[in-house]
């Protein structure tokens, strides 16, 4: 069985702590993220883990937010990968920072990145695991999401990434539908 899991961002140093780029944070924090092996392909990089006889592909499109689509497109066309069996980890307004929880298919909520999946792959119906950002105060979400991290939530940033890197693991062993009811919306460090 092959999975995919596709953690969203933006390339460049200038966005590489944004909270855009939350996604790509918390893959750092996999418990075997130093064995994972990267490698430049499908407009992304991609790396491959194995456990109990199942694969798990792991992406990065590098096509900037708004074009994410087109190299998970190319991913799961290359190595055969069903809707069913991609999970989209991305950063998300509507959830308070440090909460997070996994959604099955459903709306776009005005992310470019999903809906940019949505169009290549012909569907909503894909799988996600939603890292909560908190919406601002102000009407500019643009700069937010591609600003960084307050001095505050840079604190905690890495004790969100590690407990949501092991709601992750947790899918990937116990499977999708075991963990999306029990963990929907969680808050993962103290609020």
């Amino acid at each position: 069985m092959k999975k995919l899991v596709a953690a969203l961002g933006n390339p460049g140093s200038q966005y590489e702590r944004s909270r855009h780029n939350i996604a790509w944070q918390m893959l750092e924090k996999l418990s075997f993220y130093d064995e994972l092996e990267w490698r430049n392909k499908f407009k992304g990089e991609f790396a491959v883990h194995s456990r109990s006889g199942e694969k798990t592909f792991f992406l990065k499109p590098f096509t900037y937010m708004n074009r994410s689509g087109e190299s998970i497109r190319e991913i799961t066309g290359f190595f055969k990968i069903e809707i069913e069996d991609i999970l989209v980890v991305h950063d998300e307004l509507e959830l308070d920072f440090g909460v997070a929880g996994f959604k099955q298919n459903g709306g776009l909520a005005g992310h470019n990145g999903l809906r940019s999946i949505a169009a290549s792959l012909g569907t909503r119906e894909f799988d996600r695991l939603r890292l909560g950002i908190s919406r601002p105060a102000h009407r500019d979400i643009t700069s937010y999401v591609l600003g960084n991290f307050s001095e505050e939530e840079q604190t905690v940033l890495p004790f969100y990434s590690e407990a949501a890197a092991n709601l992750l693991e947790l899918c990937l062993i116990e499977g999708f539908d075991s963990v999306k009811d029990q963990y929907k919306k969680k808050r993962l460090i103290p609020g």
